[in-house]
């Protein structure tokens, strides 16, 4: 698959596309297609050097994305291939596919295409997770 990676700290000309292995979604993960990826604050700080990814997490940059789902891993229930969804991630949205916990993706609503579904993981969890 097509992804894009840094190749070291620095502004937008650091990110080079590679190919990499699509990834395969372990237990209580889902394996997206990625339409949009949204681009935020912690990404252009990992492209700058200033926001390394957790440990265990893909080197690809991208913390959000919308898609559709084309494959579950083992114990996920709710999702099932051909589900649009978007999603917040540890890393790896910047590329065709990427894999993400299943209780952190969300059904596309209603009447938003899927570079506006992008937009939405990040804030909507953030908020959620101090409400």
């Amino acid at each position: 698959m097509k992804a894009i990676e840094i190749i070291r700290p620095g502004g937008p000309e650091v990110l080079r596309p590679v190919e990499r292995p699509v990834p395969e979604p372990g237990s209580g993960e889902v394996l997206i297609r990625v339409a949009a990826a949204g681009v935020n604050r912690p990404d252009i700080m990992q492209r700058r050097g200033l926001y390394p990814p957790p440990p265990g997490a893909s080197d690809i940059p991208g913390l959000e994305v919308a898609g559709i789902v084309v494959d579950v891993g083992s114990g996920v229930t709710g999702w099932m291939p051909g589900d649009h969804v978007c999603a917040l991630l540890t890393g790896g949205g910047y590329a065709e596919y990427c894999v993400a916990h299943a209780s952190l993706c969300l059904p596309i609503p209603k009447g938003l295409d899927f570079i506006q579904a992008a937009a939405i993981p990040e804030t909507y969890f953030t908020v959620w997770d101090n409400v």
